[in-house]
């Protein structure tokens, strides 16, 4: 599949549509990423907290796709700030990789904590262990710290996201910082059922699941689903062979505002 992809500072390029590992553990985890891969997903996404990266570190060395076509993600929980160090070793020996695409600090730690963090994830993007480095659960305010506390503006803010909590005056905002918006629990956030998703859907001969994909696509916001399930997954990826019109982006962004 040919999916867009974002341009981080680092030089590297960030695919619109990755693929999401939060609450698959074990066999589950290396089965569903091996599955992602085969369908064409080049964006994976794991976090220390989600106790799997032992599993996507493997799936990815037994899937034969060339790491470096491959956009890796983790995250810092904020309970291990203070030891930002002996968190991404650990990160890096159990994905199996020398440097990461993508560090973020998973949620803002308790006050006063956050500008320290960032300080560790510059020195260790500097030093070549990571290549872009971010943040999750971020208010721009607390990007806005951030920045100006450093001069090192996160490249990526991943946030609860979708249709229904679109806000286009925040997105103008991360834009306007040169911060991407990185949307996880896609579904999770949206009416599958709404009359307007099934509509545009049914037009386009495809799953409401991947109308939400395709906006957040359409949109530039990089979306991160999940699934166990081979046959979803595979259909999540299919986002490709479809393009929304501009009334129908109109029609989802106006989700937002109901209720």
């Amino acid at each position: 599949m040919t999916i867009p992809s974002a341009p981080l500072p680092g030089g590297g390029r960030m695919p619109l549509l990755g693929f999401g590992t939060w609450q698959i553990r074990g066999d589950a985890a290396y089965q569903a990423v091996r599955d992602a891969l085969l369908a064409g997903y080049r964006h994976i996404d794991t976090a220390t907290m989600y106790g799997n990266e032992a599993e996507v570190g493997r799936a990815l060395r037994d899937s034969g796709v060339p790491r470096d076509e491959v956009f890796l993600t983790t995250k810092l929980p904020p309970e291990r700030v203070g030891r930002e160090r002996a968190t991404l070793d650990a990160s890096l020996g159990a994905l199996g990789v020398d440097a990461i695409d993508l560090w973020l600090i998973h949620w803002p730690p308790s006050r006063g904590r956050s500008v320290p963090a960032w300080r560790e994830f510059v020195a260790a993007r500097d030093a070549g262990r990571v290549r872009d480095i971010g943040v999750s659960n971020y208010s721009i305010a607390e990007i806005d710290e951030l920045t100006g506390a450093t001069g090192e503006a996160p490249a990526v803010n991943q946030i609860r996201f979708g249709p229904s909590l679109y806000d286009a005056k925040l997105v103008a905002e991360h834009v306007e910082r040169g911060v991407v918006v990185e949307g996880y629990s896609p579904f999770k956030t949206t009416n599958l059922h709404d009359p307007v998703l099934t509509g545009i859907a049914s037009a386009h001969g495809v799953d409401p699941a991947r109308v939400v994909l395709r906006w957040h696509v359409q949109r530039g916001i990089v979306v991160i689903p999940k699934s166990k399930t081979p046959e979803r997954i595979a259909g999540n990826a299919a986002v490709d062979g479809f393009a929304l019109t501009d009334d129908e982006m109109s029609a989802i962004d106006g989700l937002a505002t109901r209720g």
